[in-house]
Parts: structure tokens; C-alpha cells; sequence
């Protein structure tokens, strides 16, 4: 029996009393099971609105449990550093490279990853000052590495590389 049920049946007792219903005790019993009536409701209907939104729970749940499936690639495998073979390439961690640069604003060394440094610029952690990283001079007019071998270099009547590191021009032929 729900609270619905029980508070139907005890309205039908009160009912069945045949109590006089000018007198103020029986006016404020009628109030109180009116009282209990509306408050059943109300619970009946938290308690649907508590099932619904459980199931909706339920199916994040199962959502967010797919979404770490695939993200942490669980296999059921509790242990996957068992199967590590040092001469795999599965946990290389070469794509992972980072170079120490030092602001210049507030001389504080900072770790960068690469692709950090291929940006151009970033903003220091420390100071707010933005660290701007010129490669201008690794690359040729045609945008490949420089190895600043003017002499094999088919940039060479063009390239000032030797001057720049020098101070002198590289003599013509």
C-alpha cells in the first residue's frame, strides 16, 4: 500500500465516523488528512520526477563510461605496462619534445614544447611578458632548412649567411 492508498483510507475512516462537522476538532482533523492528501501527491510526483531523472543519470552514466573507454583505451587490461616491450614504438615518448627558453624580461628559465616554439610566440607564465622565437634565419627564400652551407646551397648568389656570421662577403666567382 502507497502513501495514496493509506491516506484514501484513512479519509474513508474519518468519513465513515459520521462526525459532526460544526464542531472545531472535526474541522481540524478534515484539514489534516486534506493535508496528508496533498502532501501524497506531492511525493508521488517527486517520486516520478526522482525516476525519470535517475534513468537519465543512469544512461550519462553509461555514456560517459563509453567515453572513457575509448579515451583511456581500457581493455580490460588493468595492467598495461605488463605488455610494454622496450623496443616497441607504443609508448615512445620522442613526439614529446621540449626545449628550456629564458624570458628575457624576468630572466626565469621555462620549458616549451616544440610546437610551442614553431608558433613564434608565448606569453610568459611569470612576468606576462610575450618571448618571441625568430627562426627567419634556419630557412632559405624557398622556405626549406638552412644549413648554412652557401657553398652547396643553390641560394648562394643570394644568401647572406656568411656575412651575417662573419661581417665579410663571400668572395664572387
Amino acid at each position: 500500500m502507497d502513501l495514496t492508498e493509506k491516506i484514501a483510507y484513512i479519509k474513508g475512516l474519518s468519513e465513515g465516523l459520521s462526525l459532526d462537522e460544526s464542531k472545531p476538532e472535526v474541522k481540524v482533523l478534515n484539514a489534516v488528512v486534506d493535508l496528508l492528501d496533498d502532501l501524497a501527491y506531492e511525493v508521488q510526483d517527486m517520486q516520478e520526477l526522482y525516476d525519470e531523472l535517475s534513468a537519465v543519470v543512469d544512461e550519462i552514466d553509461e555514456d560517459l563510461a563509453d567515453v572513457e573507454s575509448e579515451l583511456y583505451d581500457d581493455d580490460d587490461d588493468e595492467d598495461d605496462f605488463d605488455d610494454f616491450d622496450e623496443d616497441d614504438d607504443d609508448f615512445d615518448d620522442d613526439d614529446d619534445v621540449f626545449y628550456e627558453v629564458t624570458c628575457d624580461a624576468c630572466g626565469k628559465a621555462i620549458n616549451v614544447s616544440e610546437d610551442v616554439l614553431l608558433e613564434g610566440e608565448i606569453t610568459c607564465p611569470n612576468c606576462g611578458e610575450t618571448i618571441e622565437f625568430d627562426f627567419s634565419d634556419l630557412f632559405d627564400e624557398n622556405g626549406d632548412l638552412c644549413d648554412n652551407d652557401c657553398s652547396a646551397c643553390s641560394e648562394k648568389e643570394t644568401c647572406d649567411k656568411d656575412e651575417k656570421e662573419t661581417g665579410e662577403k663571400e668572395p664572387e666567382e
